[in-house]
């Protein structure tokens, strides 16, 4: 009985794993032809969700990494990739000169306004197939 409950965790979580899997790639293929990746719009989706009371709203790169489950290092090429595109910009954080904050740019926020009905999609049909 202990063996078929933990076949069964072991399915769920294979399929867990597929259903991602499967989710992924169709949102890259899904953004491709607007330059993105899955990864990419995450960064753009996690800027564009920003709130501040004051300023420009933009956020730590740790605060991104926590949201986006990517490894400091990938992610820092991303937005390294994403700034080069003019997508994002990187400042200093003034409350700690070590940190590094990004925010959208304009044609940012343009491009994340007009892949978002195209990511949503892909996920409402992704996660709602039975």
């Amino acid at each position: 009985m202990a063996q078929q409950a933990e076949q069964a965790l072991v399915e769920q979580w294979r399929d867990i794993l597929a259903l991602h899997a499967r989710t992924q790639c169709a949102l890259d293929r899904a953004l491709h032809g607007h330059g993105l990746c899955a990864s990419d719009f995450e960064v753009l989706d996690v800027l564009a969700g920003c709130r501040m009371p004051k300023g420009t709203p933009s956020y730590r790169v740790q605060e991104i990494s926590e949201r986006v489950h990517l490894s400091q290092s990938a992610l820092s090429r991303l937005i390294a990739r994403l700034e080069k595109e003019g997508l994002v910009e990187r400042g200093m954080c003034s409350e700690d000169r070590r940190g590094v904050k990004v925010c959208l740019t304009a044609k940012g926020r343009a491009l994340h306004g007009e892949v978002l009905p195209v990511q949503r999609a892909v996920l409402a049909r992704m996660l709602t197939e039975d």
